[in-house]
């Protein structure tokens, strides 16, 4: 995912938080696991802490393993995500 789809999507959270309190919550969970992520690795990188190192790398790719599970559970009408048209029209820009 780019930066630009994540601010897209912040910003339906952030302007719908009334609405969708736990979504606006969850959103900022992911995007704290991401930035750990992208601290975390150069850290553990000069620690050299392996375990570390893959828990961060793999804490890069959380949004977009999460957005993909939404949509994917909205396609199956498992689970409403009223944020999708959002992600579809900043991915179409590019």
């Amino acid at each position: 995912m780019t930066i630009q789809e994540l601010a897209v999507i912040k910003r339906w959270h952030v302007a719908h938080r009334r609405d969708h309190p736990v979504e606006f919550h969850t959103w900022d969970l992911v995007l704290t696991a991401w930035l750990a992520g992208w601290v975390g690795l150069p850290t553990a990188w000069l620690l050299a802490a392996p375990l570390v190192m893959l828990a961060c790398f793999a804490a890069l790719f959380i949004p977009a393993l999460y957005v993909r599970t939404r949509m994917r559970l909205h396609a199956q009408h498992r689970l409403r995500c009223d944020w999708e048209y959002v992600v579809r029209a900043a991915h179409a820009m590019h």
